[in-house]
């Protein structure tokens, strides 16, 4: 019998999966939301999904094309359609599915979440307030999605790289390897286990650069329609040396908490299997970012929206909780509030949203273990 996995979501990472799930053999659901329904259509219209060859001059891997088992706007549906769901959607979508979902899972079922972002936390804060106590779910956080990918056309994918391994934690983390061992057939790469999912927020490689690069770069984003390769020119001398104390920042948050986190560089030439010898040598070099002809437009790209507010947010809301100060990560987030006239400090995935509120580290610590 085939695999059968449901992906939830038709964004970039969405369609992404679907293919390179399909690809593996599985039997793929892809659900789209009402409102982001339209990549459904283009797929259904062209029979299938399409990862190209070349794109702007530069040859890809996994080019071909994959028809796709399933197209569903239903999402009961979706849910029955697999005892694996994975959700490549960001950050802010994640809380409005999970209150979609619940009433629809069912016990045994496995939810992995690309990335994770502590959302795991958050569903299960949703399953407790919504009287799901007795549901019995595996939530597995990944520090990201496998590929670099981007929608270049309808049903249309480049995927520009794909890493060499993909950190994992299940809550609890006493289920990663039982939910490594169920997912890992499904995948395209190899996962890897982190201690949990506290660990795995905070080894989301897009902690380091997105944020900050992207807040110390405005100016010129803006001014000139985002028309840089991001990881090449949005990263000098000066910025790299701000983003190291910001790396310092976090990795004194995880000392804190008991966690012993990669370095971004660590993590980056593991991820994508180079040698450089610094996080600006690798943002320089890196031929996968290298592919990477864009950048944010604006303060409302996602590289501040979700990635401040959902990765800087929580390490500030760590750090002061464990008594470590974080004054990059801190400043970064106020200067994106101006930005945006918001407040991430409320409005980002703070303890309260993970249902950690008035725990002490030990109490959070052994939560997720």
């Amino acid at each position: 019998m085939s695999l059968r996995v449901s992906v939830i979501g038709s964004g970039n990472a969405g369609l992404t999966a679907a293919y390179h799930f399909s690809l593996l053999g599985a039997n793929v659901c892809l659900y789209g939301a009402p409102g982001f329904d339209q990549p459904l259509a283009d797929i259904a219209e062209r029979g299938g999904i399409e990862a190209l060859a070349e794109f702007n001059g530069v040859a890809l891997e996994f080019a071909g094309v994959q028809p796709i088992h399933t197209l569903s706007r239903d999402l009961a549906e979706t849910v029955a359609f697999a005892d694996v769901l994975v959700l490549p959607v960001p950050s802010f979508a994640q809380e409005p599915l999970f209150r979609a979902m619940l009433p629809h899972l069912k016990n045994g079922q496995t939810l992995m979440l690309m990335p994770g972002n502590y959302g795991s936390l958050v569903f299960d804060r949703l399953r407790r307030e919504q009287g799901h106590d007795s549901l019995d779910v595996t939530l597995v956080d990944a520090i990201s999605i496998p590929w670099a990918t981007r929608i270049v056309g309808p049903a249309q994918l480049a995927i520009l790289g794909m890493k060499e391994q993909l950190p994992v934690a299940a809550l609890p983390a006493s289920r990663t390897r039982q939910a490594i061992e169920q997912l890992q057939p499904l995948m395209p790469l190899p996962l890897t286990a982190l201690d949990n999912v506290i660990a795995a927020g905070l080894e989301n490689i897009n902690f380091g650069g997105h944020p900050l690069l992207t807040t110390l770069n405005m100016g010129l984003l803006e001014n000139f329609n985002g028309q840089y390769n991001y990881y090449k020119d949005c990263c000098s001398p000066a910025t790299a040396r701000a983003a190291a104390v910001m790396e310092q920042e976090r990795l004194a948050v995880g000392r804190a908490l008991g966690l012993s986190l990669k370095t971004e560089l660590e993590a980056m030439n593991s991820l994508y299997g180079l040698n450089a010898g610094s996080v600006y040598e690798l943002n320089r070099t890196s031929e996968t970012h290298g592919k990477l002809n864009s950048a944010p437009k604006s303060s409302q790209d996602r590289y501040i929206t979700e990635d401040a507010a959902f990765l800087l947010v929580p390490c500030f809301e760590l750090g002061r909780l464990a008594g470590v100060r974080t004054p990059l990560v801190e400043s970064c987030l106020h200067i994106d509030n101006a930005y945006n006239d918001t407040d991430y400090f409320s409005n980002g995935r703070t303890l309260e949203k993970m249902g950690l509120t008035g725990k002490s580290v030990q109490e959070i610590m052994a939560i997720v273990a």
